[in-house]
């Protein structure tokens, strides 16, 4: 119950009188200021007295008084009576005794305590009153919690050797209340109850006694208090073991030359982590005699042995020289078939163009898609039909075949008048002058409203060109390129980096009618909290603009992004020169690089070099990687690893452990090396790697086993434990296996898609039209995975087309049209009016 408000005067002159009387003692302890002649046993006693306590952030806190026997109690903060209204009051009564007990509970703000200044510090009391006097409570000081962000001094990297002591420091931030300390190895914490040789210092650094192989590790001092936890730079703590000779082994027996040897082995122990090697040599030899030793010639025997050897060799290199010259002549009458022969009627089949010969400039030979045995288009979308039946199933060809049962139906025509005047056009014409011959960075062809599609081979880069994109009566040359980064000038600024390939389509400037679709891969993980993510284009004047940011698309924009996990599928209907570009927005911003080992596929002399490469996990860097590789005479001999690359600011470090020092001695002066993060992060630079120089002891040295190491100071990191025979071994060739993307880089036509076109046009219009049951192409949409992206697909003339199109370009050439046709068949509609094509819709 509160207390009557005309009790405070008198009260209040009760507190000044008692008060005054015990002033002089500003002590935290309990003071009881009796009335003369009153019962000392009835003074007021606390059962509850308020405590030290801190301010987190900005949550005031609670003081709690509880006193007996007690008419009154109040709280007075730094020498001021906190007012009665501020009091929440309980009165009760002893059960066993019967006397007066009271409870008093306040606030205090954070406000309250920042209006103090100076070295004072903020403290409450109570004062209860009885009858017999008053009693005061202890100080309660409040306290605002705080945790700097920055260690006063943090742990730095060593390296020491084996036994050797360890002493890393940690001084945490300022705080209040002061900061507990632990430290963490390799993320796990350090428990000294646990482990005895380590153990922490009341200054807080950590102590290792003897260091142990085990110690090699990153350690982190973390500073906690009840406001927050911080995390100093973590510290690289390698320990090292310098080798040491094992005992000489005993003399060998006198051999044929008059010496004996003895050997010994750089392993008691063998160098570890970086350690020395053994110093001198591990092979002895000296003259000895023994009747043994006698020295003897090589009889008939053998020279006959040696002349035999030699003529074989010459016969097989005879018979080598031989087999070149006929498989050189077989090429040549080959290549000049092909290049004489006309096919030009082959029509919208998958072309591909073989440089003309000198006597004859316009000839352009394309060759015929000899994997499908459907009937060849010439330019309308109705083939002429041999057989006397009006009606047939294509059931043979791998485009239709995964549909299912239905029927297909083709009309008698003539081709129109627009697609022979594309074929002649195409026959009679060098279409192809202007650009470029012979990069495997490249790809180019002529279209037409009927649409198509370019690919770069195994660089992941494609550009989709759906039907009706080029408009009717128009027919483009369009071309598609990879650049190489140092080729192209882009500028990055700040925390930005390059995420995909520089890529060109063009001609810039032509009219496109449907947005087209342009492919390619990227090597972020991206996370809203982490990045933002811009597609840059370079403008005509030269100059790079930023014309999407992705996650904040409008429908009305001109450009449209479809980003997964590896690729990027940018809606365009202006074409141009792109790159993703990503600017990080927290430590935690990663980029996937792929680690790949090579080492030369022949070794012929001692040395002996492993490259380490850290590019971009994209297809067409591996790609560059593994072209440059095969002109070096490299392979592969390890699995690719994936290393998540942070925007921590630290480089990447590179380290070769546990050679065998009996067969083979490092060349490495340093324990790593290390790439700089920015080399890494602006993405721009190509071939990042670096080479460990082994030397082998002896020349029949084949076998080698070691260990190495990539990592991100504070980050991610990989180990490659690599044992195989550098003569022999091959097992991970087939691991870079290029793969064909499709075959030819130019389709034309109907094959440059999955899904008939005469099949598409009945599901474009079945599921354009809005219905009130959901069977439309909202749903559709739904089914594929595509529904974030329904706004964008309203705003074009037919969604459905778009939702095809992005299907076409994200699973082409290895779709499964079976589960396509089984997302449309789930809508509702009848397999029969989407699947059939009869005769008077062709």
């Amino acid at each position: 119950m509160a207390v009557r408000s005309g009790l405070w005067p008198a009260f209040l002159g009760i507190v000044l009188a008692a008060w005054l009387r015990g002033s002089g003692a500003q002590q935290s302890a309990t003071v009881a200021n009796p009335v003369p002649g009153s019962n000392p046993d009835l003074l007021p006693h606390f059962l509850v007295e308020p405590e030290d306590v801190y301010i987190v952030k900005n949550k005031p806190v609670l003081l709690v008084c509880k006193a007996m026997p007690a008419t009154q109690i109040f709280f007075k903060c730094n020498g001021e009576w906190v007012r009665q209204v501020d009091h929440v009051i309980e009165r009760s009564t002893d059960g066993s005794s019967g006397l007066p007990a009271m409870e008093v509970r306040i606030n205090v703000s954070r406000q309250q305590v920042e209006k103090v200044f100076g070295l004072e510090e903020y403290w409450c009391q109570c004062v209860a009153w009885s009858s017999s006097g008053t009693t005061k409570s202890q100080k309660a000081y409040i306290r605002i919690a705080y945790l700097r962000k920055n260690f006063e001094q943090e742990p730095l990297a060593k390296e020491v050797s084996l036994e050797q002591g360890i002493v890393l420091p940690c001084r945490p931030p300022e705080g209040i209340p002061p900061a507990e300390v632990e430290w963490l190895r390799n993320e796990d914490l350090v428990d000294p109850s646990l482990d005895p040789n380590v153990y922490i210092t009341r200054e807080h650094s950590l102590v290792v006694r003897q260091a142990r192989l085990a110690d090699t590790a990153n350690y982190t001092c973390v500073a906690k208090n009840i406001v927050a936890r911080r995390r100093s730079t973590s510290a690289a703590v390698i320990v090292y073991v310098d080798g040491s000779w094992s005992p000489w082994s005993k003399w060998s027996a006198c051999g044929l030359d008059c010496t004996h040897w003895r050997s010994r082995e750089c392993s008691d122990p063998a160098p570890r982590n970086g350690g020395e090697e053994c110093r001198g040599t591990d092979l002895d030899t000296r003259n000895c005699t023994s009747d043994l030793c006698v020295h003897t010639a090589s009889g008939p025997e053998d020279v006959a042995l040696y002349v035999g050897l030699i003529a074989v060799a010459v016969c097989l290199l005879l018979l080598l020289l031989v087999l070149i010259l006929v498989f050189c002549r077989k090429k040549e009458g080959l290549d000049s078939d092909v290049a004489d022969s006309s096919i030009l009627t082959s029509g919208f089949q998958p072309v591909s163009i073989k440089p003309s010969k000198a006597d004859n400039p316009h000839l352009l030979t394309i060759q015929p898609d000899l994997s499908t045995t459907t009937t060849t288009y010439q330019g309308s979308l109705c083939p002429r039909q041999d057989g006397p039946s009006p009606k047939f199933q294509l059931t043979n060809g791998h485009l239709l075949s995964p549909l299912g049962g239905g029927r297909h139906t083709l009309h008698h025509s003539s081709p129109t008048s627009e697609a022979e005047d594309f074929v002649s056009r195409l026959s009679t014409q060098n279409y192809f002058r202007s650009l470029p011959r012979g990069s495997s960075n490249m790809a180019y062809g002529t279209f037409n409203f009927l649409g198509g599609r370019l690919m770069i081979p195994n660089t992941g880069i494609s550009l989709l060109i759906p039907p009706d994109a080029i408009p009717r009566g128009k027919i483009y040359e369009i071309y598609l390129t990879l650049h190489k980064p140092e080729d192209v000038r882009l500028p990055l600024a700040g925390c930005q980096t390059l995420l995909s390939p520089i890529v060109s389509c063009g001609p810039p400037g032509v009219l496109l009618t449907r947005p087209v679709i342009l492919a390619m891969d990227h090597c972020g993980e991206p996370s809203p909290e982490s990045w933002s993510l811009h597609l840059k284009k370079q403008s005509c004047e030269g100059s790079w603009e930023d014309v999407l940011h992705l996650g904040e698309e409008a429908p009305s924009h001109l450009y449209y992004c479809q980003l997964e996990a590896g690729a990027c599928y940018v809606f365009t209907e202006q074409l141009g020169r792109f790159a993703l570009v990503g600017e990080a927005l927290s430590v935690a911003a990663a980029k996937r690089l792929k680690l790949l080992l090579f080492a030369p596929v022949a070794c012929t002399s001692l040395e002996y070099n492993i490259r380490v490469y850290c590019l971009h996990d994209t297809h067409d860097a591996l790609k560059e990687v593994v072209q440059l590789e095969k002109q070096l005479g490299g392979q592969l001999i390890q699995e690719p690893r994936i290393l998540h690359f942070k925007d921590s600011y630290h480089n990447l470090r590179l380290s070769i452990h546990d050679v065998p020092s009996s067969l083979w001695k490092s060349k490495l002066l340093v324990s790593y090396q290390e790439i700089p993060f920015y080399h890494i992060w602006n993405g721009t630079q190509q071939y990042l790697h670096c080479t460990f120089t082994l030397e082998r002891v002896s020349p029949s040295t084949s076998d080698l086993a070691c260990k190495v190491w990539v990592w991100q100071v504070e980050g991610d990191g990989q180990s490659f434990n690599i044992n195989f025979n550098i003569t022999k071994d091959t097992r991970f060739a087939e691991l870079l296996a290029l793969e064909s993307e499709g075959g030819v880089p130019a389709l034309v036509g109907p094959s440059a898609f999955k899904i008939p076109f005469l099949i598409r046009q009945k599901i474009i219009t079945s599921l354009d039209p809005p219905c009130s049951r959901g069977a439309d192409w909202r749903t559709l949409a739904q089914k594929l995975h595509l529904d974030s992206h329904l706004s964008f697909f309203a705003s074009k003339p037919s969604p459905t087309a778009m939702i095809l199109n992005l299907w076409e370009a994200r699973h082409f050439p290895n779709g499964n049209l079976s589960q396509l046709a089984a997302a449309v068949a789930g809508l509702g509609q009848p397999d029969a009016g989407l699947f059939t094509v009869s005769e008077a819709e062709c």
